[in-house]
């Protein structure tokens, strides 16, 4: 009975964590989408906006992969959109001509430094809200 208890609370934590995720990622999305954005799109930019180096560097798609937590598919099809969209770029990877660096192209970085307020503050919203 005990072991029972402890399970369903359990579950019902990893319940609320989902629902906090899916409540944060939709405000996001609400708030982003005047600049044609989602929030999967702002995580690749804010990604790349904070990769070390000056102004910035570039990343394998992989390394992308791994932080925005999107399967290579999805992330492949997102970076070709915001490609097209002009605010990424792909290059060849000099230390392994198979892979594919992306960066920001500054129209890019310019639309990350305006939206970036507005993640930030749904962010400090809903986390806070507890």
């Amino acid at each position: 009975m005990a072991a029972e208890r402890a399970e369903q609370a359990l579950v019902d934590r990893w319940r609320d964590v989902l629902a906090l995720h899916a409540r944060t990622q939709c405000e996001i999305d609400r708030a982003l989408q005047e600049h044609r954005l989602c929030a999967s799109d702002f995580e690749v930019l804010d990604v790349l906006a904070r990769s070390p180096g000056p102004g910035g560097c570039s990343y394998r798609v992989q390394e992308i992969s791994e932080r925005v937590h999107l399967s290579q598919s999805a992330l492949s099809r997102l970076i070709a959109r915001l490609e097209k969209d002009g605010l990424l770029e792909r290059g060849m990877c000099p230390e392994d001509r198979r892979g594919v660096r992306v960066s920001l192209t500054t129209k890019g970085r310019a639309l990350h430094g305006e939206v970036l307020p507005l993640q930030r503050a749904v962010l400090a919203r809903t986390l806070s809200e507890g």
